[in-house]
């Protein structure tokens, strides 16, 4: 089973742009971010700990709690790690990160990576026990050696920030491409960023678009705007303004501001989609409440009449209403 958590997604973030422009990254990155880990697949071999994962997967947590306990007494790792998550998130049994750390210590001292990885997320938000920083980046190092994608990627980012190691670049594009290459989208986006800015890497904007369009097919959100905004300009990859639109919006209706401010560009001017001053007003309306101002958009709006502008005012309040109230 793989852990999966709210890593420092949104590491190189996106600024608020008008179209067509470069996009541009933050210059620093966030702190860690620790979340609760899920497990994502079952180990092979261990049909005791598959009917636990199995039963975990489909809600019934008890019978999960009750078949992992069974087989972490005969010292099974993932089990242990089943164990841990679940305290963890309270599922079937009261949240207690004390005992879900503990877990995880027995179940990564056993070399369960993804127990380590776990812990590591622990010792930084300091759920469990006190924040330690250190600890955390050993089991960050623990875990990537034994090919954990988002240790790795987690890892190559605290040698961007350059606190808890010293600033290496190099050596974060070469842990950024291990996870990139195991399929992790936000490892994918960052060794992006790098090959497109030279930073760690030899520049490449050949290698930064194949890996930009790769995250942002896996679905990260600040890839797919990326990409899109390279798309639309034909900049390091073909120029396609209809694939680019399409990627805009969908972007658009994952929340991104940006992405729905250049849905509003693109609208309003009729370029990769059709023309259409309400659909237009609309996502400027839903892009300022997210805080993404745009003077040209406001004086186009100003052209419009009183009917589109009302019909966009009232589209605009039904889709905040409905993402605001899908908010966790």
């Amino acid at each position: 089973m793989s852990v999966m958590t709210r890593t420092f997604i949104g590491a190189f973030a996106l600024g608020v742009i008008a179209v067509p422009v470069e996009a541009q990254a933050p210059k620093s990155v966030p702190p860690p971010w620790p979340a609760t880990p899920a497990p994502t697949a079952a180990p092979a071999g261990q049909p005791s700990t598959d009917i636990a994962y199995g039963a975990y997967q489909r809600g019934y947590y008890i019978t999960a709690f009750n078949e992992a306990n069974k087989r972490a007494q005969q010292n099974d790792p993932a089990a242990m790690t089943l164990l841990g998550e679940i305290y963890a998130q309270g599922l079937g049994v009261g949240r207690d990160d004390a005992k879900a750390a503990q877990w995880y210590k027995q179940a990564a001292a056993k070399g369960d990576r993804d127990a380590m990885f776990a812990l590591a997320m622990f010792n930084f938000q300091g759920r469990g026990g006190a924040r330690d920083q250190s600890e955390a980046a050993r089991l960050l190092e623990s875990a990537a050696r034994l090919g954990h994608a988002a240790a790795a990627y987690n890892l190559g980012l605290l040698y961007v920030q350059g606190e808890q190691f010293v600033q290496d670049f190099k050596r974060a594009g070469e842990l950024f491409a291990i996870a990139a290459e195991a399929g992790n989208p936000e490892a994918q986006y960052a060794l992006a960023t790098m090959y497109k800015e030279g930073r760690g890497v030899s520049k490449d904007m050949s290698k930064a678009m194949r890996l930009m369009q790769q995250a942002s097919v896996a679905g990260n959100t600040d890839a797919m705007v990326e990409f899109a905004i390279a798309q639309f300009n034909g900049d390091g990859t073909a120029k396609d303004e209809a694939a680019a639109a399409k990627l805009f919006l969908k972007a658009a209706y994952l929340s991104s501001p940006i992405a729905q401010n250049r849905v509003a560009r693109i609208l309003m001017a009729g370029r990769g989609l059709p023309a259409d001053p309400t659909e237009a007003l609309k996502w400027h309306i839903i892009s300022k409440a997210a805080g993404a101002s745009d003077p040209d958009l406001d004086v186009f709006a100003n052209k419009q009449t009183p009917d589109v502008r009302d019909a966009a005012d009232k589209a605009a309040r039904k889709w905040l209403s409905t993402a605001t109230a899908a908010r966790p």
